[in-house]
């Protein structure tokens, strides 16, 4: 510890709220679970040793010592338990922001899926969250951690007994790297036991590439430094050697998840680049998936050792897949800009792309393979690869699935297809923000009247792939919002005797009305149940609209197209107003705004919506 660094004084800092009650949370609901916490701890110190190692490479004075490792040292006179490692450490400004402060998902969703899940289930949310660190308390009254960031001379302790509050002390370490200090409770004794470590180290460690000691007592009371796990790249091991349970731990290891994997992928593939890959399609989602950063995590190695999970080794939409990629065709101090031009990366990357795609299209054939089930978990992210990736959208748009008004299942595009009425010539859909609204729309009555499918699209991406993909085996997609004269050439599989009223004056009564606010009024026959519905002409529909307009998009003023039922007993008695030249000029707005609240668009006055509203309705009763 340098003399400037002795100089400086403790600091004690408040936990957030939001910490301290998620520290309650992990304390007292995953109780029962406890084990995971060295599983955690563990993972920790490799990740920050692995980091160590690939800085080192630009930077040779961070080079890790020749014997590095982590150390787990269990002192039962002293109710401790030490976790150490010759990692790349943490500054004082670092311990404070990665120790202090939670991850993203917050609190309050933290707490919600943990009184939703099962007890058997809660271990996941662990993964689920990135509440690792946390987990120490649960079996430690206080945790100390010592640790001095490779490259300074400066080291700092973090202590807190996760009751609201932390200190940030100066302390000395000799060496770069951290010690953590776990001071159990009175309950945790098992903990402390080098059987009871080792089972768990074997469980849940078995595979991470540096080697882990633990130090056991010996009867004469001398100790010494055992390995306990077997340190072998389960990857480089023949598939015949390796059961499917070690495969599972490795995915969780990988992960830091707990679900099983949906389906493993390990081969080797030789020719002009040869590498190794054990991949994982996960069977759960990650509770804050959608929020997570869109690029690959795949970790790439060379000749066993891990450079970086940066090099985006499939496309973003497959950025679920988690796994490890080996090769010896890649120098090791290989540098990021390199990474991103070099042919034997983007060879590496196009074949374990179309091995990923194979499968998941070879899962999607498959009976009762859970791939619906898969879908839904990473679907949303899947047809990212419609909109941005030429390459590979054919073959994605074969195993995709979606909702649509046929049946509560989910159907291919080749399903609907085959359903398609005598003369139909095209797909049609309709997006949207909820899929229990989209059900509901009134842009589905005259379809539905006609037997026609519609797919119903409610992801955010879904107000944009069907753009890109066009077409559908030479089927044309089209938005139902700009299919109003397609269903004129349907007849409706239902006897309609209503009469419809004549809306010759009607129409242009209600767009002098409205003016500017709607590019047109028009008749329309799309309609059974409700009086009006906006569409638009031509352009981005209006989900495409509101979506642009969200991420912040210019988007310039559209007026929508009014278009009204004259079948419905509204729009009647508006006729007959206006065929005796009474005024609908109070209706028009009304009208309008209804049309609005339909579409889930927003009212531009809410406030005079609602006066307008009420005293249409008060007119009847005040006479």
């Amino acid at each position: 510890m340098s003399e400037t660094n002795t100089q400086k004084a403790a600091e004690k800092h408040e936990f957030s709220a939001e910490v301290g009650r998620l520290l309650d949370l992990v304390v007292h609901a995953l109780y029962s679970d406890r084990e995971i916490f060295l599983r955690e701890l563990v993972a920790n110190a490799a990740d920050a040793t692995d980091k160590r190692r690939f800085e080192a490479l630009t930077d040779s004075a961070l080079a890790l010592p020749e014997n590095a490792s982590i150390r787990i040292n269990p002192d039962k006179a002293q109710k401790e338990l030490t976790i150490s490692d010759d990692g790349v450490g943490m500054t004082h400004d670092e311990l404070s922001q990665n120790l202090g402060t939670i991850a993203r998902s917050g609190t309050r969703a933290f707490g919600e899926k943990l009184n939703a899940a099962k007890p058997e289930d809660r271990p996941s949310l662990i993964g689920q969250f990135g509440v690792g660190f946390y987990a120490a308390f649960m079996v430690a009254d206080r945790v100390d951690v010592t640790s001095r960031k490779a490259g300074s001379d400066e080291a700092w302790t973090w202590s807190s007994d996760g009751k609201g509050a932390f200190t940030l002390t100066p302390a000395f370490r000799s060496t770069p790297g951290t010690d953590i200090v776990l001071h159990m409770k009175d309950d945790a004794d098992e903990f402390l036991d080098s059987w009871r470590l080792r089972s768990i180290i074997r469980k849940w460690a078995d595979h991470i590439s540096w080697p882990i000691t633990l130090r056991e007592t010996k009867e004469d009371g001398t100790t010494e430094d055992q390995a306990a796990n077997e340190g072998t790249a389960l990857w480089s091991k023949p598939k015949s050697e390796i059961t499917p349970e070690q495969y599972a731990e490795f995915y969780r290891h990988i992960s830091h998840a707990f679900d099983e994997p949906y389906a493993t992928l390990h081969w080797r593939a030789e020719g002009v680049t040869e590498f190794t890959a054990l991949l994982f399609l996960p069977s759960a989602r990650p509770f804050d998936f959608m929020e997570q950063s869109r690029e690959s995590r795949i970790h790439l190695h060379v000749r066993r050792m891990f450079i970086t999970d940066e090099a985006e080794l499939v496309p973003n939409w497959m950025r679920f897949v988690q796994g490890v990629v080996d090769t010896e065709d890649l120098p090791l101090n290989v540098s990021r800009e390199m990474l991103q031009s070099t042919p034997v990366l983007a060879r590496i990357r196009k074949a374990v792309t179309k091995r990923v795609l194979t499968e998941i299209t070879k899962r999607a054939k498959e009976a009762d393979s859970g791939f619906n089930t898969f879908w839904e978990n990473f679907g949303a992210v899947i047809k990212e690869g419609l909109w941005e990736d030429a390459e590979h959208r054919t073959e994605i748009a074969g195993f995709a699935r979606f909702h649509s008004t046929y049946s509560d299942d989910l159907i291919t595009l080749d399903d609907y297809i085959s359903r398609m009425k005598d003369g139909q010539d095209a797909i049609y859909y309709l997006t949207g923000d909820n899929l229990d609204a989209l059900k509901s729309s009134a842009q589905l009555e005259g379809f539905r009247a006609r037997g026609l499918e519609v797919l119903l699209l409610s992801d955010p991406v879904d107000g944009f792939w069907p753009e890109r993909l066009s077409s559908y085996q030479e089927k044309p997609l089209r938005s139902v919002t700009h299919s109003h004269g397609d269903l004129e050439k349907f007849e409706s599989v239902e006897a309609d005797t209503t009469e419809a009223a004549d809306v010759e004056k009607l129409v242009p009564a209600l767009k002098d009305a409205l003016g500017e606010q709607v590019k047109d009024v028009r008749s329309t026959v799309r309609l059974t149940g409700s009086a009006v519905v906006i569409t638009s002409d031509g352009g981005p529909d209006l989900t495409m609209q509101r979506l642009m307009r969200r991420s912040g998009q210019a988007m310039p003023a559209m007026p929508p197209i009014l278009e009204i039922n004259p079948k419905h007993p509204l729009i009647k008695a508006l006729a007959e107003r206006v065929a005796k030249g009474e005024s609908v000029k109070d209706y028009a707005t009304v009208l309008l705004d209804l049309a609005r609240v339909q579409e889930g668009e927003p009212l531009p006055d809410p406030t005079g919506f609602g006066r307008s509203l009420a005293t249409l309705l008060a007119g009847p009763a005040a006479e």
